[in-house]
């Protein structure tokens, strides 16, 4: 279930599914996982469901999947 209200400005605590995410605390963004940059929540494609981590773009999924050599 997909849930983008209430944004805080700040860092949004999300559980991550296989199409969608759940905003457990409200916020504007979340931290990529590999590159530590803030990713807006609109802006958010990329993320591991088992690692429920977000990922910049697609380069840092690949990167920290070991999909890159």
């Amino acid at each position: 279930m997909l849930t983008r209200s209430g944004n805080s400005g700040g860092e949004a605590r999300l559980r991550y599914g296989d199409n969608d995410y759940e905003i457990l605390s409200s916020g504007s963004f979340v931290t990529c996982a590999v590159t530590g940059r803030p990713i807006p929540l609109g802006g958010l494609r990329y993320w591991s469901v088992d690692r429920q981590e977000a990922y910049w773009d697609a380069e840092a999924a690949a990167q920290r999947l070991g999909y890159t050599k």
